[in-house]
C-alpha cells in the first residue's frame, strides 16, 4: 500500500484579508471617535498601510483591523504588524501579511514531528510548506492533533491529505 500524506502550509487568502481591509476603512469612516483624526487603511504594495494624526488613533485603527481579520477568518498570527512611527504630522503602522512557512520554522516543525511525532513519520520540507508521510493514516491524524496543540508563531493549515 502507497503511503498517506498531507501538507502544512501557511496561506491567507487574498480575497479575505481585501473584504477585511474594506470593512475595516468602512468602519473607521463613519465611527464617531475617529472624526477629525483623519483615519486611512489602505493596500500599500504587499502591505497594509495605515495612518492617523495621533499614535493611539492609529493604534484604534489596527485594532479595527485586527478585529475585521479575526471575523474574516485570518489567523493573526498572519499578521507582521510594525511599531506606530511618526511621519510628518501623521503616525503610522505597516503591517504584512505572512504567508508561507519560513526555512527555521519549517524545521522546527520538522523536529517536533520526529522527537513527539509517532514512529515511521516522515517529514519532508518542500519550499515554504511540509509534506508529511506515513503508511498508517492514525499516525497523520496524531501529528496534526501534536501541531494543533503547539503554540507555534505561525497560523498552519493541513492540506491535500490522502
Amino acid at each position: 500500500m502507497a503511503d498517506s500524506s498531507f501538507d502544512i502550509v501557511s496561506k491567507v487568502d487574498k480575497q479575505e484579508a481585501d473584504n477585511a481591509l474594506n470593512q475595516a476603512a468602512k468602519e473607521i469612516h463613519s465611527r464617531y471617535d475617529f472624526k477629525g483624526v483623519d483615519p486611512s487603511i489602505e493596500w500599500s504594495g504587499e502591505k497594509v498601510l495605515m495612518k492617523a494624526n495621533s499614535e493611539e488613533r492609529v493604534l484604534a485603527v489596527l485594532d479595527v483591523f485586527q478585529s475585521k481579520l479575526v471575523r474574516r477568518g485570518i489567523s493573526l498570527k498572519s499578521l507582521d504588524a510594525g511599531e506606530p512611527f511618526a511621519s510628518g504630522k501623521e503616525y503610522r503602522i505597516e503591517a504584512a501579511i505572512k504567508e508561507g512557512i519560513e526555512q527555521k520554522t519549517a524545521k522546527e516543525i520538522s523536529k517536533i514531528i520526529r522527537d513527539e511525532g509517532p514512529k515511521g513519520v516522515k517529514p519532508q520540507i518542500q519550499g515554504d510548506e511540509l509534506r508529511v508521510s506515513s503508511k498508517k493514516r492514525d499516525d497523520l491524524q496524531a501529528v496534526i492533533a501534536l501541531l494543533k496543540g503547539k503554540d507555534l508563531d505561525v497560523d498552519l493549515q493541513f492540506v491535500n491529505y490522502r
